[in-house]
């Protein structure tokens, strides 16, 4: 009786204490963030090593430049094995998962689609190098390196889970908080992956601006997730590369809270498998990040990148053509070496500390060495690919006009011709043999291009009068505005008032005035708050010059000349005949380091919520009042475009961020879409709307920034946006098409001989569909499309040879093969994609016909 008493007892003892760990056992995410660009020690290999042998229950989870390794290797190669032989376990039970393989842990938000492949794709590849075992099951990282389309990516990567938790770095931002343990995120295409979200009990820390309270798994955390109902309370920090704490909770014990460090895999797996998720359609206004947008070191780094992927993606089709038309090596070495200097250039440090390093090697000054890197090896492959397609001559009467985009283009364009010629003497043909209507400026012609997608066409020069076209002009009126019409505009010009717009109406929708003119505000005014010099100053408080440098008949350019605040600016603003984008570049020479923005003092402290440079309603602006009723906002994003929910763009605080970025353009309709007015911008940063706030550009911020460091100005601001009044929502309208065409202008090269056929187009789409890329592996072409457009089975055609078409993922696994159908010249497929979907296509050994 007594040994069964005390066995009941003992049972009950083991019972109740199960009950207990059961209830107050949490888990934690440890491991480190950084690499041999942002920080790692060369010491550090073998510090995790002997750490995680000293420490059998500790787990860590990996978040390293992949470059890392390469020195790694070198600098204690037994350290480097001693890590491989930890790591090389990869199952549920394993210790160390790689859980961002990025190769330069990008924000993501702030770049292309097709650059966020490419970070991937790049950073796995080398990893898989050093680490051949390595599995990729979860996305997680330390900074707030999300975007909403990433569900789709990483699963065609491969990935099965992903978290949206950066507790303990949130300077840049943090995700919007979720109810419950798990969710399906949801990407934009309709893709799920299982994740783990910001709870909703997950506050933003107290007297913090980089934390929220999962950073250390307190007791107060914990128990106030679980009686949240959540089971498996999870917390995270990823430390910096070089800290020398080892588990970053100790033996994880903070009262009667257990924390047992897990893998995300482990956690996703094993621990949390059976729990409940529900489904979260994740926005771009879900991802909650700011920087100091308008400072010109961040606008200059956002210019630089752009300009670089641009050229590289233009690039890489250029040379697909010439390897499918004239059989040119494919030059894989060289895109490799440009793509990696884009991806480093793309380093979430190169934007949030862009000051950082020594003198002459900040951040700021990488980006300017990896970007002219990029740079002069994108021209270099498009140089080599116009001479093996051209053998262009500086005399030839040939003009092979290029497009890179994957839809048709007829626009107009300029070619600028070498030596002396007497242009008033000579004619343009097109392919067929027809007469097309020029312009003549200095030794240019001006001249309106019809080209295929993804392809090219061939005009020649002929030694007979010219065909002069009539349209497009501008006229000084009586009052003394300037009138700027095309076939589609009609533009007012009041330089009284600093040269702002007063008028826009669209011709061919139904004579729409697109201008607010009972706004307080002007049309592309100029106004921000230089609040040492007398507060708000405006361009249109005083008179501007107003200057006619091209006057048709198919292109016109107007000079505004006028000044701010003391400090002059100028503003060319470029229409076309029959181009439904208006272009302007603004230049504005600045006397010296002026400080605009907010006047906020304290001015800056670390842990205080407000600071000055979030504040947009002080900021530098380009305005933009709309005669649009009850408007919404559409904003793109790497492959995704939302509808904007914000009452206004605005905060001041780091526990308040919205979501204001423009990565590319922002579009902004009436209340039913059937007008609209998109803005596009040749940087990302971020723009202002609200019910009493017009639309407005970011142009310039002069301040304090993060860490108290000053933000200022050292030298002229030029920028780039343009505009284009439409009917309809976005998608009708082909604003992305729009976009793209912007980003990727047509190439012309002059030459004595033409390619063989006077044009042609290796890439025909529906309207709507965007092709992202186009390379080779080996004789396999792989074109990857992005559909902005409507679902349905819709016709693809290729303007080669061959033997297949495979849908294939982003980590080469092999799919669905696709039906091909030959036509003279062409083949053709059919495939469905859903609205922002990403697929690609395999050709297996693309020829020429």
């Amino acid at each position: 009786m007594v040994k069964k008493s005390a066995y009941l007892l003992i049972v009950l003892f083991i019972c109740l204490n199960c009950v207990k760990v059961s209830a107050q056992t949490a888990y934690f995410i440890d491991g480190y963030h950084g690499g041999i660009w942002g920080h790692y020690p060369d010491w550090n290999t073998r510090f995790m090593t002997e750490m995680l042998k000293k420490n059998p229950g500790w787990k860590i989870n990996i978040e390293l430049e992949p470059e890392t390794w390469a020195r790694a290797k070198v600098i204690d190669p037994s350290a480097y094995a001693d890590f491989k032989a930890l790591f090389a376990d990869q199952s549920l039970k394993g210790r160390i998962e790689y859980v961002n393989p990025a190769y330069a842990q990008s924000y993501m938000y702030n770049i292309s689609g097709e650059s966020i492949i490419r970070q991937l794709s790049y950073g796995m590849k080398m990893i898989k190098s050093h680490f051949p075992e390595v599995v990729f099951s979860t996305y997680s990282s330390e900074e707030p390196c999300f975007t909403s389309a990433l569900p789709q990516i990483l699963t065609s990567f491969g990935f099965k889970y992903a978290s949206l938790k950066n507790p303990n770095t949130c300077f840049g931002g943090y995700t919007r908080p979720h109810s419950g343990e798990l969710v399906n995120w949801i990407g934009p295409d309709g893709t799920p992956i299982i994740t783990s979200p910001r709870y909703d009990v997950e506050k933003l820390a107290a007297k913090s601006t980089w934390q929220t309270i999962a950073w250390n798994n307190s007791a107060e955390y914990v128990n106030e997730v679980l009686a949240n109902g959540i089971a498996h309370p999870i917390g995270m920090t990823l430390q910096d590369a070089g800290w020398k704490g080892g588990p970053f909770i100790g033996d994880g014990l903070h009262g009667s809270i257990k924390s047992v460090y897990t893998t995300w895999r482990n956690y996703f797996a094993d621990i949390a498998a059976g729990d409940a998720r529900q489904n979260w359609k994740v926005t771009q206004e879900d991802i909650l990040v700011s920087l100091v947008w308008g400072s010109q070191i961040t606008q200059q780094i956002a210019q630089k990148v752009r300009i670089s992927e641009n050229k590289l993606v233009a690039a890489e089709k250029l040379r697909a053509m010439a390897k499918i038309y004239v059989n040119a090596v494919w030059p894989q070495v060289a895109l490799d070496s440009a793509w990696r200097t884009l991806l480093l250039s793309q380093h979430h440090d190169c934007w949030i500390v862009p000051y950082n390093g020594r003198r002459g090697n900040t951040w700021a000054d990488k980006v300017t060495t990896w970007t002219g890197n990029t740079n002069r090896l994108a021209d270099s492959l498009t140089t080599a690919a116009l001479m093996a397609l051209n053998q262009p001559l500086v005399n030839g009467n040939f003009i092979t006009v290029y497009n890179t985009t994957a839809v048709n283009r007829d626009e107009v364009i300029s070619v600028k011709l070498a030596g002396t010629r007497n242009l008033t003497h000579m004619s343009l043909v097109d392919a067929n043999g027809q007469t097309v209507s020029i312009q003549i400026t200095d030794n240019s012609i001006i001249f309106k291009a019809r080209i295929p997608s993804i392809g090219y066409a061939v005009y020649q020069l002929l030694d007979k009068g010219s065909l002069t076209a009539k349209g497009a002009g501008v006229n000084k009126l009586a009052n003394g505005n300037y009138q700027v019409e095309t076939d589609l505009y009609k533009l007012i010009i009041d330089p009284w008032h600093g040269g702002a717009i007063k008028s826009i109406i669209a011709k061919k929708l139904n004579n729409k005035e697109f201008v607010d003119q009972s706004n307080a505000r002007s049309f592309n005014e100029l106004r921000g708050n230089f609040y040492n010099h007398g507060g708000f100053k405006s361009s249109v408080d005083s008179a501007a010059k107003v200057e006619i440098i091209e006057n048709g008949p198919l292109r016109i350019k107007v000079l505004v000349t006028g000044h701010i605040a003391g400090n002059n600016y100028t503003q060319v603003i470029s229409l076309a005949q029959g181009q439904p984008r208006i272009d302007i570049k603004l230049n504005i020479d600045w006397k010296g380091n002026t400080a605009i923005g907010q006047d906020i003092k304290p001015i800056y402290k670390l842990d205080l919520p407000a600071k000055p440079f979030y504040d947009d309603h002080y900021k530098l602006l380009a305005l933009f009042p709309l005669n649009l009723k009850k408007q919404k906002v559409y904003k793109n994003a790497p492959f995704d475009v939302t509808e904007s929910e914000l009452k206004d763009t605005f905060f001041n605080r780091w526990d308040s961020i919205k979501n204001n970025v423009i990565l590319n353009w922002v579009d902004v309709t009436d209340n039913n879409d059937q007008y609209g007015m998109a803005l596009f911008t040749d940087h990302t940063t971020s723009y202002t709307h609200g019910e009493e706030f017009p639309l407005g550009l970011n142009v310039q911020y002069s301040g304090i920034g993060l860490w108290g460091r000053n933000y200022g100005i050292n030298g002229p601001t030029q920028i780039s946006y343009a505009l284009i009044p439409h009917a309809g929502r976005w998608d009708k309208a082909g604003i992305w098409t729009e976009g793209t065409k912007w980003s990727e202008p047509l190439i012309t090269v002059v030459a004595h001989k033409h390619p063989l056929k006077m044009s042609r187009s290796l890439v025909k789409v529906p309207a709507g569909y965007e092709v992202s890329a186009i390379n080779f592996n080996g004789n396999d072409m792989l074109v990857r499309i992005f559909n902005t457009g409507t679902s349905g089975q819709e016709k693809l055609i290729f303007g080669c040879r061959a033997t297949k078409a495979i849908l294939t993922e982003l980590n080469g696994k092999e799919g669905e093969e696709l039906p091909l159908s030959l036509q003279p010249h062409q083949i053709s497929t059919t495939i469905a994609v859903p609205k922002f979907g990403i697929r690609t296509i395999k050709l297996v050994n693309a020829v020429s016909f």
